[in-house]
């Protein structure tokens, strides 16, 4: 029998924790999900708004990635606490380092990706997860890059020119009403790479509440653009429910 996807609704796939090692011999907490029955036909790597202002791998958006994209989109959905965060699946070690030493957790999210095989690996930042894709997730092994709500706070000029060097894709989802930048100034300081694709989202605001539908087929739409949009709303097979009472007292406010 057909059932409503709801915000809480966990779709079946294959989940599991899994721990991160980073070059500077940390250990951060993470959790990976793939497809149930079948290999991914895509990746996507999450990096997480501010942890010092609630960020972390549960931050809604990304949960809400976990909980679906596997089973509507066949992609399998990384991700993980940065150093010093903190979510209901643990903690991981290490201080926040205002985005200099999560270098080291974005090379070691990108490695274990690489070391399970993972097929075409795309990073998504939101908030302070853009600004470490954009200053740390320029490697080899990366597709490209979806941007949720970038504020462009920690990342430079330099950064930007890597990206435009190298003409990888690179996707900015702006909000009409973000907090930090608005789709004309987004046009304005991402100028300096003419390929970047900017997409307006009408009505919406930093914290994407409300849209988290439209945010997951915004990014299923360039990781995996065969799939049929919109995403479905119902589910006809098993599904559990997940209790997100934990999450309510940690919204992310960054």
């Amino acid at each position: 029998m057909s059932a409503k996807i709801r915000a809480n609704s966990i779709l079946p796939a294959h989940r599991e924790p899994i721990t991160l090692h980073t070059a500077d011999g940390l250990e951060l907490i993470g959790e990976l999900a793939v497809p149930a029955g079948r290999p991914p036909v895509a990746t996507m790597v999450c990096l997480h708004p501010l942890p010092t202002h609630g960020g972390m791998m549960d931050s809604h958006v990304f949960r809400k990635a976990s909980y679906r994209l596997p089973a509507l989109a066949g992609i399998a959905v990384l991700r993980f606490n940065t150093r010093g965060t903190w979510s209901v699946q643990g903690t991981s070690q290490g201080t926040f380092d205002n985005g200099r030493g999560e270098a080291l957790d974005v090379a070691a999210a990108i490695e274990y990706a690489e070391y399970a095989d993972l097929p075409s690996i795309w990073l998504v930042g939101w908030s302070f997860g853009t600004d470490l894709a954009l200053m740390h997730g320029h490697d080899p092994a990366v597709v490209g890059a979806i941007l949720l709500s970038p504020p462009l706070r920690f990342s430079a000029p330099e950064h930007l020119a890597v990206w435009q060097e190298s003409g990888k894709p690179l996707v900015g989802l702006i909000p009409e009403h973000d907090d930090y930048l608005r789709p004309a100034e987004a046009r304005e300081r991402f100028a300096a790479v003419p390929h970047m694709e900017l997409v307006a989202m009408p009505g919406s605001k930093h914290l994407w509440v409300g849209d988290a539908e439209r945010v997951l087929d915004e990014i299923v739409r360039r990781i995996v653009p065969e799939v049929a949009l919109p995403l479905p709303q119902v589910w006809d097979g098993p599904m559990a429910t997940a209790d997100t009472s934990a999450y309510a007292a940690n919204q992310t406010r960054d």
